[in-house]
């Protein structure tokens, strides 16, 4: 652990909530040095961390249990001055970092906000919930707790101010005390410990929606390597930074309140943020910009055994959400449930630190992508099964966004160099970066044969977690809510005959390679009993594009296949590459058909076949007042594009 290099500030500064400059930044010594933020959080090792008790004292028998608060603020990366950022003026979480511990590797599991708030709550994966899926509401087992229910149970008062969202179908009673713009912990009986949420939203992707006046010097912003160097980009950048400004001040406030009432010596205070963000190839991808989170936790002096280091340090060990709700239960001296899959890093049950965070990536909004990755200290390997969908598909939201649009057109101008591009073409099957000396994860050493044995290893760790979790990524996702009409995706999965990842995992293996060479083995796919599997064959036709035509009466057998997945990745095939009238006719059903899923994806082959398309124009015309808000959003894409 090393001291972090700070102002010591004699109070929460409370600048007003106006974005001003004014405030106590890095000292001087700091500054000069314009040292990068990767640099700057460089720490030494972790060392070795007590292992867990083996016996768990329970919350009802510690008389001085430790009230917790978590500060959680929306859509922004590590953008603060302790971690090293010369544009950010933070000084009331700088002050945070001082009298605790910062993490330098915090990451959210999935880069948007449901999915990584339902792994948060859950302690579980997302992936192996079947909730990974962007508001997609799946119902969970009864027997998965979510972890304020255990908290409230051994008598802490737990509140949440305010934002849910779990990505579940319906959320399990008992599970706050309260749980409101207004929720608060001063309703709780006196003496009662409590744990309690204040999300802040200033920093949310929606605030660079509409064009504002900045207070930070556009000129100044250090661009990332990917991004073009645009005034409006810029502008978007420093637009970002007022935000975080602002963000600084509410925390501040909160902390001063907390101190007014007495807490701050007898409660542990967290800082994070949902997810990396928020301008564009960062909320929504499983690049650090969209992972990487800042992590503080402040321990009273009369709780420091529970900590790992003395205040004012760092710690690099690695952790991630799915880690928290261990985490919480085990500073609060209640056992944790043996189905969590996350492991508690603070407290008297931490577990030893782990060689890596895993990180997934599936439907975002109205766009169907399925990425999974894996994280050490020092690498990211990211394994892409759809390369041949681009990571710019259009998101109506994130094109809201000024960056977004203009980054588009520069590109479509053919004024994008290098990494600028990367963004708008298609994805390789498999990335690896050395994030320390390449933050920006421009520089992809997947096929570099000094990087092989790094690459193997991560590979190789990746596919053990996903079997471990029994990932439910590889079902398409109209399949997925058919298979489990009268059950949840986390025991279907777990039923014999129901789900065979090994083989949905290397048939999603295989067809992602795109390599001509595995031919045979799709059309073996295209032909077996798993729907599952037949989905991967024909979408490991689409990989291979017009290398797969020989193929091409297998996949027409396939039009009147029992699985609509199957039947809209068949029909979208044989659009591109042979008569498009009955494969238009197919996808036009489909629209129609009664389950949402099924509707998005046959709007989104619809979407990707464009011109082609045109035919189909009458429905979709009749398809802008679909009930699913996604379905409404890619027909109204593609409609758009045919005007043009």
């Amino acid at each position: 652990m090393i001291s972090i290099k700070l102002l010591i500030l004699n109070r929460w500064d409370s600048n007003s909530a106006n974005g001003s400059m004014q405030g106590n930044k890095l000292d001087e010594a700091i500054m000069s040095k314009k040292m990068k933020r990767r640099d700057f959080i460089k720490t030494t090792s972790t060392g070795t961390m007590a292992l867990a008790m083996s016996a768990v004292i329970h919350c009802r028998e510690k008389p001085d249990r430790p009230n917790i608060l978590w500060l959680t603020s929306e859509d922004n990366g590590p953008f603060l001055g302790c971690y090293g950022d010369p544009n950010a003026n933070t000084p009331n979480m700088d002050r945070l970092a001082s009298e605790g511990i910062m993490f330098t590797h915090a990451f959210a599991n999935a880069p948007v906000c449901a999915p990584a708030r339902n792994s948060i709550i859950t302690g579980m994966y997302a992936s192996s919930l079947g909730t990974q899926h962007m508001r997609s509401k799946r119902a969970v087992p009864n027997s998965i707790t979510f972890f304020p229910q255990l908290l409230r149970q051994a008598g802490y008062y737990c509140t949440n101010n305010s934002k849910e969202d779990y990505n579940v179908a319906k959320k399990p009673d008992n599970v706050w005390d309260e749980s409101s713009t207004q929720a608060t912990y001063a309703n709780r009986n006196p003496e009662q410990p409590f744990f309690a949420v204040f999300n802040f939203t200033v920093s949310h992707e929606s605030s660079l929606h509409q064009t504002t006046d900045v207070q930070h010097d556009p000129d100044q912003m250090r661009l990332p390597d990917y991004h073009p160097d645009d005034p409006v980009i810029r502008h978007d950048w420093a637009q970002y930074y007022d935000r975080i400004a602002e963000l600084d001040c509410q925390i501040g406030d909160r902390l001063n309140a907390l101190e007014a009432e007495g807490l701050l010596d007898n409660t542990i205070v967290f800082y994070y943020s949902d997810h990396g963000g928020v301008l564009t190839r960062s909320k929504r991808f499983l690049y650090d910009s969209g992972i990487h989170v800042p992590f503080i936790v402040r321990f009273p002096k009369q709780y420091q055994h529970l900590a790992p280091s003395a205040p004012g340090t760092m710690s690099n060990r690695l952790i991630s959400f799915v880690d928290l709700a261990p985490t919480i239960l085990s500073l609060a001296g209640v056992e944790i449930p043996s189905h969590m899959q996350g492991q508690a890093f603070l407290g008297l049950q931490q577990r030893k630190p782990q060689d890596y965070v895993y990180c997934f990536r599936d439907r975002m909004d109205e766009r169907y992508d399925l990425m999974r990755a894996v994280h050490s200290d020092k690498f990211k390997y990211i394994r892409n099964y759809m390369p041949h969908l681009i990571y710019g598909q259009h998101v109506e939201y994130l094109w809201r966004m000024p960056t977004t649009r203009r980054w588009e057109s520069l590109y479509k101008q053919s004024k994008c160099a290098g990494s600028q591009r990367f963004f708008w073409e298609h994805k390789p099957a498999e990335e690896l970066y050395d994030t320390e000396n390449d933050p920006d994860e421009v520089k992809n050493l997947a096929e570099d044969p000094d990087y092989r044995k790094i690459l193997f290893q991560m590979r190789q760790a990746l596919n053990q977690w996903m079997e471990k979790i029994q990932d439910t990524g590889f079902i398409p996702e109209g399949e997925m809510i058919a298979r489990t009409r009268k059950t949840t995706v986390y025991e279907m999965v777990r039923k014999t005959g129901h789900y065979d990842f090994e083989k949905s995992s290397h048939a999603a293996e295989t067809a992602s390679l795109g390599k001509i060479e595995n031919l045979f083995l799709l059309k073996q796919y295209m032909h077996d009993a798993d729907a599952v599997i037949r989905y991967w064959g024909i979408t490991g036709c689409l990989i291979l594009g017009c290398r797969a035509v020989p193929l091409l009466p297998d996949i027409q057998n396939l039009f009147e296949d029992a699985c609509p997945d199957v039947q809209i990745a068949a029909a979208e095939y044989a659009a591109r590459f042979s008569d498009p009238r009955k494969s238009l006719s197919i996808l036009s059903m489909l629209l129609d058909h009664e389950i949402n899923a099924v509707r998005l994806r046959a709007a989104n082959a619809i979407d990707y076949l464009n011109e082609t398309a045109r035919p189909l124009k009458p429905k979709m015309l009749k398809k802008i007042s679909d009930p699913d808000e996604d379905v409404r959003k890619v027909i109204l894409k593609a409609l758009s594009d045919l005007e043009k």
